[in-house]
């Protein structure tokens, strides 16, 4: 059964969080300036009932590591209606944003930054719909387009057709290999809503698994939140290591050096990886880091530490026992094991690239691949297909190995759209697919 409105689109976008909202926007402004005949039509699926980036990591205080000016627009058109000083305009606080003199705005205050901004390009969204397939459309022995199978939370499955797809999935969770979420065992992306579901008294003892800005930020929250409570962190290194957001260290996230490594040997991209990890991968920002120093140290010169280091050391084991988890780990200098309880374990564990592979199935032999199994992405985020690909696959995300290290953040989300949404505009002159049935119902 088709759904009203429904018909062949340019482009469906496959998630909906900032790097889509992003190429929403660029293509909300030009079909608000185009003539009719040169608009693109799009649809972006989200498997969220409503727009969120985080949520269970809004912690109150916590800042945004990124400057507000690189939002989902302005590094692309600063003229735009959608930039966050117009967001400011209109709720009433541009003079006293102004007067804040900060770049980075609380993470709860940019959030909502996003939730305007995706309201404004809204007709192009359904929420509560997730992309479970896709197929190739093929016409005299070419791929001319794809299918795209969602379902909805009834279970219904519908048939989205269009000639382009962009695939925006964002990260998924990752915990340690063995452990496997339960009522007492979260992963910080999970935080403010599993703290606001736990029945029962609070636990006695939380532990942190981590080493990175989310580890601390948790441990930071958890140390405040409830002041009767020991707060155990966990880690290999001795210390949270400082996040390096130095002028010139910052350059990596600059438009130009994704230019510079796209072009790169591999090798060199391997090596400018590793020289910049301490932008963004297993760093804390220095004041916070300093904070949860001090606080340690009072606590030990008061004695009763309730903030725990547990450094040099690795996770073996997390497993549910009565009334809590038990979390065994290895002092590294020595060997020794150690098992320590708690009610509640906390894994800030990083993030896995959303699956590609997995939702495009059979299409995924479509895709070329190079030495080391990876797809090949070209310089416009267009995936690298085989001989007789009229259609185009684009990521946003996952191509960390081919576009950098800001392959998967927002502070070349607004470049990064509009490159796509320039190569899709250029290769629409080419021969499309042929007109199709309406959205039809298969399920």
């Amino acid at each position: 059964m088709s759904q009203p409105g429904d018909r062949p689109y340019d482009i469906v976008g496959v998630g909906f969080g900032p790097a889509n909202l992003a190429l929403a926007i660029a293509l909300e402004e030009h079909n608000v300036r185009a003539a009719p005949a040169d608009r693109l039509s799009a649809v972006f699926v989200e498997r969220q009932p409503e727009f969120g980036w985080h949520r269970g990591m809004l912690l109150e205080g916590a800042t945004m590591q990124v400057s507000f000016l690189k939002d989902l627009v302005t590094l692309r058109n600063p003229a735009s209606g959608f930039t966050f000083l117009s967001y400011l305009k209109e709720r009433g606080r541009l003079v006293d944003f102004i007067n804040h003199k900060t770049f980075f705005p609380a993470r709860t205050e940019f959030h909502d930054y996003l939730s305007w901004a995706a309201g404004g390009v809204e007709h192009l969204v359904r929420y509560g719909t997730e992309a479970v397939a896709v197929g190739a459309v093929e016409d005299g022995g070419d791929v001319t387009g794809f299918t795209v199978t969602v379902r909805d939370p009834s279970g219904v499955e519908r048939v989205l057709r269009a000639r382009d797809l962009v695939i925006g999935g964002g990260l998924r969770p990752s915990l340690p290999e063995g452990v496997r979420p339960s009522e007492r065992i979260w992963h910080n992306s999970d935080l403010l809503t599993r703290l606001k579901e736990h029945e029962g008294p609070a636990p006695e003892r939380w532990t942190v698994i981590g080493a990175g800005q989310s580890a601390a930020e948790v441990a930071d929250h958890l140390h405040r939140a409830y002041p009767a409570a020991e707060v155990c962190a966990i880690f290999a290194r001795y210390g949270y290591s400082p996040a390096d957001d130095s002028p010139f260290a910052n350059r990596i996230f600059d438009p130009v050096a994704v230019d510079h490594f796209y072009a790169a040997p591999d090798e060199v991209k391997e090596r400018l990886f590793d020289y910049h990890r301490g932008t963004n991968y297993s760093v804390v920002d220095l004041e916070l880091i300093e904070e949860l120093y001090r606080r340690s140290y009072q606590e030990k010169v008061r004695g009763r530490e309730r903030l725990r280091i547990l450094n040099t050391c690795r996770v073996l084991e997390v497993r549910e026992i009565a009334g809590g988890v038990r979390t065994a780990y290895e002092f590294l200098p020595t060997g020794e094991r150690i098992e320590l309880d708690s009610g509640v374990v906390i894994c800030a564990t990083g993030y896995r690239p959303y699956d590609v592979a997995g939702l495009l199935g059979p299409a995924a032999g479509l895709c070329e691949r190079d030495e080391r199994g990876r797809i090949r992405v070209e310089r416009d985020y267009r995936v690298t297909t085989v001989p007789g690909v009229r259609a185009g696959i684009y990521l946003q995300g996952g191509t960390e190995h081919t576009h950098g290290i800001t392959s998967s953040l927002l502070s070349n989300g607004a470049v990064r759209a509009g490159e796509i949404f320039d190569s899709l505009l250029v290769r629409r002159s080419e021969p499309a697919a042929p007109a199709s049935p309406e959205t039809v119902a298969v399920g």
